[in-house]
């Protein structure tokens, strides 16, 4: 039993934090399933660098091109396929898995990250085009997004909630999990193969807190020893709270009634893992989160890493009095979570646009390209 294997035993998946049409067809994705990997995550920033710098999809860019004007609508054609070949690659582990895992996940478009409706619509259809069910589709955790979650899960629709970062805000997305999943089962409609992740951010709280610290460090010799000595606790403290708060929202007589129709836990996905700081151990967001009932998606680096030297045992609810503690003595020292996360939510949202920006351009420069070898 490989360390993926025996992961999965303790019951975390690992999925893939990346997407490459290489990859599918090289069985790249089908040998690293075989392993053990349980799903497949992309995001805008994935689908740029993939398109980017491979040739694998030149051929098709070439024939879309050709009669089509609007790169967002090529990007698409491209990503669908992407997502449902992976899809199908997975799709036995979905079997196996009677829905708890194997899915592939497609983020709805990161301009549409403050409008509740555009993004439900744009979910939907998104559903409808893949047309696989093991497709998750992701939507941003924003005050927007809450009410879109909601509805989504009413619908039946798999959703990953991406881009969480604070507490309060991971609280109102298992509300709205919750709450479509009663207006499901209260519609007489099944809920045993709605599935959803709650995907955590971790390493980037540690970016933003850490830049925080050291500069109450640097203004206040009388706070630099404390503030230092709790530099990269943040990002592992704030994820143990939040599966804290899953298994209190995941239990009870509320939750039961759900459980009893055939209802899944939505997940903690922790996010965000490889680690930023090249001072830092690089399986840090990954050896402290281990546990039932969690998903652990890593880019290939952290993968790598894990699969040459991880250590399997269950962490993540380990030590959750000191975490509480590092959270209360971050806040002593002046740095408000509060404002690190909400401003962590607005920067992921403006990287993923960005970075679908880029990727547009990236197929106008192509489009260029082509023509001039004509």
């Amino acid at each position: 039993m490989n360390r993926i294997q025996e992961l999965y035993q303790g019951g975390q998946s690992i999925w893939l934090d990346f997407i490459e049409r290489g990859m599918v067809r090289t069985g790249e994705l089908q040998k690293l399933v075989d392993d053990g990997v349980a799903g497949v995550t992309s995001n805008p920033t994935i689908f740029q660098q993939a398109i980017a710098k491979s040739d694998a999809y030149n051929d098709d860019l070439r024939a879309l091109l050709a009669h089509e004007s609007d790169p967002k609508a090529v990007f698409e054609a491209l990503a669908v396929a992407d997502i449902q070949a992976a899809a199908d690659v997975l799709r036995p582990v979905y079997e196996r898995a009677a829905g708890h895992d194997g899915f592939v996940s497609l983020e709805v478009a990161p301009t549409l990250a403050y409008d509740t409706e555009a993004t439900v619509a744009e979910a939907r259809r998104l559903h409808s085009l893949v047309n696989r069910p093991n497709l998750m589709v992701k939507v941003p955790a924003t005050l927007e997004g809450i009410d879109a979650i909601r509805r989504l899960i009413a619908d039946g629709i798999n959703i990953n909630v991406t881009l969480i970062f604070s507490l309060e805000r991971y609280a109102a997305v298992k509300d709205a999990y919750i709450q479509g999943l009663e207006e499901r089962h209260a519609a007489r409609k099944p809920i045993d193969r709605v599935a959803s992740v709650a995907s955590f951010f971790v390493s980037r709280v540690d970016t933003n807190v850490d830049a925080r610290l050291e500069q109450i460090a640097q203004d206040d010799s009388s706070k630099a020893a404390a503030a230092r000595a709790l530099l990269s606790k943040a990002a592992v403290a704030n994820a143990k709270l939040a599966y804290r708060q899953f298994e209190e929202k995941f239990a009870g007589a509320r939750w039961q009634a759900l459980a009893n129709a055939g209802a899944r836990v939505q997940r903690p996905l922790w996010a965000s893992t490889s680690t930023k700081n090249p001072d830092l151990p690089d399986l840090m967001y990954v050896d402290t989160l281990m546990g039932p009932d969690t998903v652990n998606t890593m880019p290939p680096v952290t993968l790598d890493a894990f699969r040459d030297h991880g250590t399997v045992a269950r962490t993540v609810d380990s030590h959750v009095d000191l975490a509480a503690a590092d959270i209360a003595a971050i806040e002593a020292l002046g740095v408000s979570m509060q404002q690190a996360t909400d401003e962590l939510e607005r920067e992921g949202v403006e990287k993923f646009a960005k970075s679908f920006a880029e990727l547009l351009g990236t197929i106008e420069a192509r489009r260029s390209e082509f023509a001039a070898t004509m």
